[in-house]
C-alpha cells in the first residue's frame, strides 16, 4: 500500500468550515476590531476599526448557522 487513506473523504479537509473554529476566528476579528478601536496611538487602525468590527459579526452571524 502506498499509504493510509481517510475513509472520511473530503469534508475531513474541511475541518475548518465547521462551526467551532469559524466562530473562534469571529471572535478574534471581533476583538482585534474593539483593539483597533480603543488604542489611542495610530490613526489608521481607528480609521478601519468599525469595518474590522462590522465583519467581524457580519462573519459570527454568518457562521452561526454552520453545521456543528
Amino acid at each position: 500500500m502506498r499509504g493510509a487513506r481517510n475513509d472520511e473523504g473530503p469534508v475531513a479537509r474541511l475541518w475548518l468550515l465547521r462551526r467551532g473554529p469559524m466562530e473562534m476566528l469571529a471572535t478574534i476579528v471581533i476583538a482585534l476590531g474593539f483593539l483597533m478601536l480603543f488604542q489611542p496611538f495610530v490613526l489608521a487602525l481607528y480609521s478601519y476599526s468599525f469595518a474590522t468590527l462590522l465583519a467581524g459579526v457580519a462573519m459570527f452571524v454568518i457562521v452561526s448557522k454552520f453545521p456543528e
